[in-house]
Order: structure tokens, then C-alpha cells, then sequence
């Protein structure tokens, strides 16, 4: 049986591709899906791959994983750096949490560098552009043995 990883993004996240290329990239959130999904696959893992530009989806996601889910791996984007609630729900969720950024936030303006998040999750990847996605699905394949 897979195990089910959630993948959740946070608001913009379904512009990717065509908001700030500069530092975002040309990848869309479907492209960046479907590699997700393949790579899910070869690992042994089932997805469910979110996206919503509303904090509160956001955490009825998270609560929905607390029982089906493995794992979660979430790039809240903007509400990485304000939203206690979606800290508060992952607090809930026994499973391991990685925290993902597509650009490298600590060389970005300062108050993108504070992550609520960041107090709950298991790992932080930051910087590794779309490609990030593929790797935190490799690392928390290794987190669940």
C-alpha cells in the first residue's frame, strides 16, 4: 500500500510560470504536478497535490491529512510569514512536515526570512527553484523509511 503525501501550496502558487519569472521560473504548478506525480510513483508514494489562495483551505487541508496522510510538504508562500493558524493545524498533524520555498528566501526582503511554519516542520528547502519539489519528495520518502 503508498503511502499518501500531501502537497499544498499557498497563494500565487497557480501564477508560477508567469508571476515574477525573474525568480520564480517558467515552470507551471501543472508541470511541477506532473513531475511530482511520477516521481510519487517510482517512490511508492500516492499524492494529493492543493493548491488555494485562501488560509483557511489551506488548514482544512491540513486537518484533513491528520489520519490519511504520511506526510506533508507545504509551500504556503506569502502566509509562511503570517499565519499562526496554519502553524497551529500542522502542530496537529503527527506525521513529518516539510516547509518548501521555490526562491531562496533569506536573500530576499527581511520579512520574507521569518517563517511560522518553520517552527513545525521536520525540514526547510529554500533556493532549489521548482526542482525543490522533487527533492523534498526524495526526502520525505527517506523520513518514512
Amino acid at each position: 500500500m503508498a503511502r499518501l503525501i500531501y502537497i499544498l501550496n499557498g497563494p500565487n502558487l497557480n501564477l508560477l510560470g508567469q508571476r515574477e519569472p525573474e525568480i520564480y521560473g517558467h515552470t507551471t504548478l501543472a508541470d511541477v504536478e506532473g513531475a511530482c506525480a511520477a516521481l510519487a510513483k517510482d517512490l511508492g508514494l500516492d499524492l494529493r497535490f492543493l493548491q488555494s489562495n485562501h488560509e483557511g483551505q489551506i488548514v482544512d487541508w491540513v486537518q484533513e491529512a491528520r489520519g490519511t496522510a504520511a506526510g506533508i510538504i507545504i509551500n504556503p508562500a506569502a502566509l509562511t510569514h503570517t499565519s499562526i493558524a496554519i502553524l497551529d493545524a500542522l502542530n496537529a498533524f503527527d506525521g513529518p512536515v516539510i516547509e518548501l520555498h521555490i526562491s531562496q528566501v533569506h536573500k530576499r526582503e527581511a520579512f520574507r526570512q521569518h517563517s511560522y511554519v518553520s517552527q513545525r516542520a521536520d525540514a526547510v528547502m529554500a533556493g532549489f527553484g521548482t526542482h525543490g519539489y522533487n527533492l523534498a519528495l526524495r526526502q520525505m520518502a527517506h523520513l518514512l523509511g
